[in-house]
């Protein structure tokens, strides 16, 4: 079992998991009956007993991972068998739609032969990285010809499959320098398949932008993110928080990056969150001054080195330039930065022949109806990074703004992005809106170019987030128009 998959088994069959990574785990396990009605019979007992086949079995890659777990805590809060029966009926719509998912993503990748092969080899990759892979044997697992194969590997995921091999192990060799020093480096480089020191050294500081024994220092370090903003920019440069506030909205994976044992949850008031502090002896405070009285500033700096970074003025970069600077990481900085930029280059190139010249409206449906997301906020990845084309009006917006529904063809945009809070209000929920004659005549949603995604944790404005939003921008875009 393979971390971002889904697997369809049938009753009775044996699965084995195997823990590959050591701050990735745990799954969603769903059982369910498989129904044939062929108008004749009668008796639900008997439709069961017919044991009709899943129309798919075995591994499916999702195509954004992130929309399956969501799915998968909203089942699991609304099937407990102690809410109300409403409840329940919402759960098994839930469910209906992750089944949905899971056949539209086996359909997909039936019908792209190549992009199946690669997306096995890459898997062949990670599952064999430790081994001396060359690509002449990576071409034969994909069945193609070198040539070929190197060059839709590429053009699939953005680097060569050496290069992803190598990047693959270092972030291998990074988990377990951060899992307690209890290993030495040479063994280190030998578990990740580098059985030449000085070479394991070289490329471990070209991927992670410092040296593995600097990192292993820093792996070391206690840092408080003060404020939940600090969270994303902290993961960025590879650093897990020793002290994080409770009250975030903690998504599925900052659940398994930040370990509700090992990190301490910071308290919502102050004086007591102050006592937490002292208590965890850290070694580094890092927050906004924008969020912090002077009193409470003072309180953390009896505590230990605090960095309250400018929360209004500055963009996402110079906030993780300067946290950098405070760590002395700066190297890492810039090598994440530097990917960033590239990634971002290539996602543009794979996005534009479907959206070239299509003005974006990017739109988050809150209790209130509608905020359009302005440039401090993950629409700067949209506008910013990959160069789309904002709708009309847009380019002025600094901050976000709230409209109303019925405002939002005013914008002109021919495509739309929805980020939807989950306790929206009824009347202005996603299936509400398709039945709103204002909203059906919106030239996107009258063209079906309307995508989307749950609010957390798209909408954090962090360095984080915004590298796993290029991530989601593929699987939305690419290759459909």
């Amino acid at each position: 079992m393979r971390e971002g998959r889904s697997y369809v088994c049938s009753p009775g069959q044996l699965v084995e998991g195997f823990l590959q990574s050591f701050d990735e785990r745990g799954f969603y396990e769903l059982r369910f009956d498989v129904i044939s009605d062929d108008g004749v019979t009668g008796d639900y007992t008997d439709r069961v007993r017919q044991e009709e086949s899943f129309p798919v079995k075995g591994e499916v890659i999702a195509s954004s991972p992130v929309s399956i777990i969501v799915l998968c805590e909203r089942i699991a809060e609304h099937l407990r068998r102690d809410e109300d029966v409403l409840k329940r009926f919402r759960g098994q719509i839930y469910f209906q739609e992750l089944l949905y998912m899971i056949l539209e993503d086996a359909l997909l990748l039936k019908e792209r032969d190549s992009e199946a092969a690669l997306e096995h080899t890459k898997r062949y990759i990670e599952e064999h990285y430790q081994l001396d892979l060359k690509i002449e044997h990576l071409t034969k697992v994909a069945g193609m010809s070198e040539r070929h194969f190197m060059r839709l590997f590429k053009k699939r995921y953005g680097c060569s499959a050496i290069e992803y091999l190598t990047i693959y192990r270092i972030s291998q060799a990074q988990q377990l320098m951060r899992s307690g020093g209890q290993y030495r480096l040479k063994d280190i480089a030998r578990h990740v398949g580098y059985h030449d020191d000085a070479y394991f050294r070289r490329k471990f500081t070209q991927v992670s932008g410092i040296p593995p024994a600097a990192f292993m220092r820093n792996c070391k370090l206690r840092i408080v993110a003060y404020h939940p903003a600090i969270i994303g920019q902290l993961l960025a440069l590879k650093v897990i928080a020793c002290a994080a506030p409770s009250d975030h909205p903690w998504t599925d994976y900052y659940n398994r990056k930040f370990e509700r044992n090992n990190v301490l949850p910071l308290s919502t008031d102050t004086s007591l969150k102050l006592t937490e502090l002292k208590l965890a002896a850290p070694d580094f405070i890092i927050g906004l001054d924008n969020l912090t009285t002077m009193e409470e500033e003072a309180g953390l700096r009896n505590i230990a080195p605090v960095l309250l970074l400018p929360g209004e003025e500055m963009d996402w970069r110079s906030h993780l330039t300067l946290i950098a600077q405070f760590l002395n990481k700066r190297g890492a900085a810039d090598a994440w930065l530097e990917h960033y930029e590239r990634r971002a280059r290539f996602v543009a190139e794979q996005i534009t022949p479907d959206i070239h010249g299509d003005r974006l409206l990017v739109l988050r449906i809150n209790g209130a109806g509608a905020e359009i997301l302005g440039r401090r906020s993950v629409s700067t990845v949209f506008y910013d990074d990959l160069r789309m084309q904002p709708a009309a009006g847009v380019e002025d917006i600094e901050k976000n703004r709230q409209i109303t529904i019925a405002q939002v063809g005013k914008y002109h945009a021919d495509r739309l992005l929805l980020f939807v809070d989950e306790n929206v209000h009824p009347t202005i929920s996603k299936q509400s809106l398709m039945r709103s004659e204002q909203w059906r005549a919106i030239p996107a949603v009258r063209n079906g170019r309307v995508d989307v995604l749950p609010v957390y944790p798209w909408t954090e404005y962090t360095a984080f987030t915004n590298e796993l939003m290029l991530d989601e921008v593929l699987k939305l875009w690419r290759d459909r128009t």
